[in-house]
């Protein structure tokens, strides 16, 4: 069964929404920053002077995967809460509400201070309207 929530029980549970996400999005721009490094490696080793005798990309490539997981990881607490993660980088997070008989998604973007918008379930982001 789906958790709904209340306008006060998702307010309540921000607090710990902010710091998961805040964490996740360390993780995704650490990622970032060794997929790029990696790249970087690859596209140098490749001009020539490679050294065949070791794989000079597995440490950064099981730090990848490391981060990878973590952040996959991150991503189900935040679910396992009942909450809808929608966007990482500009911190959109949806949780599943009634109002007026109708299921609804409350709307909270990081940087707000607590939740003051919802959208139908197929609206989306732009679809947000103030609540009461």
């Amino acid at each position: 069964m789906k958790k709904h929530f209340t306008v006060q029980e998702a307010n309540a549970l921000l607090p710990v929404i902010r710091t998961e996400l805040e964490a996740l999005q360390d993780t995704v721009r650490n990622m970032e920053d060794k997929v790029a490094e990696l790249r970087l490696r690859k596209f140098v080793s490749s001009a020539g002077d490679a050294d065949l005798g070791n794989d000079p990309f597995f440490e950064l490539e099981c730090e990848i995967e490391f981060l990878q997981i973590e952040a996959h990881t991150q991503i189900k607490g935040i679910h396992m809460k009942g909450a809808q993660l929608k966007d990482i980088e500009n911190g959109l997070v949806d949780f599943p509400a009634v109002l007026d008989g109708q299921d609804v998604l409350l709307c909270w973007r990081q940087g707000e201070e607590r939740i003051m918008f919802y959208h139908g379930m197929e609206e989306g982001f732009r679809g947000r309207k103030p609540l009461g």
